[in-house]
């Protein structure tokens, strides 16, 4: 029994060895050449123009979103910068209205204490006067009971 790939690998062998360089060498290269321009025209540079476009399109988003950010820090400081701003003038308000309603309360204390004094002077004076009125009166009282004592006790001759 002889083997069949024996003889065939005998056949190659003495048709020119392993490689055979006649007319399909060029035609394979060809073809190779020729397929290696259809998929780079067809295949590579649409999908490398597509991966272009989206690395153009995500630099410029990414770079516009740096942009936002940017914006967005600033109008942040502009707007921190500000609320400490109205922050110191409520607080000068605060101030300033407080101190104020301390005059308008220093002033009203010190109305209500004049009022108070006048009032107090008002009825010193009114116990004065009273004081005087019952004191002349005790004095006509006193004058006219002591000529009735005298009169009782000494009779009414002696006493005139």
């Amino acid at each position: 029994m002889i083997h069949w790939s024996f003889l065939l690998a005998a056949e190659a062998a003495e048709a020119g060895g392993m490689f055979d360089f006649d007319a399909t060498l060029p035609l394979m290269a060809f073809q190779f050449v020729v397929l290696v321009i259809l998929l780079d025209k067809i295949f590579y540079k649409p999908l490398g123009n597509a991966i272009d476009e989206r690395a153009d399109y995500v630099r410029g988003k990414t770079q516009d979103a740096k942009e936002r950010l940017e914006k967005a820090k600033a109008i942040a400081a502009q707007y921190e910068q500000e609320l400490v701003d109205v922050r110191r003038q409520s607080q000068e308000i605060i101030a300033t209205a407080q101190a104020e309603a301390q005059e308008v309360v220093a002033k009203q204390v010190q109305t209500a204490q004049q009022e108070v004094q006048q009032e107090r002077e008002a009825a010193a004076r009114e116990i004065e006067n009273q004081k005087a009125q019952a004191f002349s009166t005790l004095e006509g009282d006193v004058d006219a009971l002591s000529w009735q004592i005298l009169e009782k006790l000494l009779g009414p001759e002696l006493a005139r």
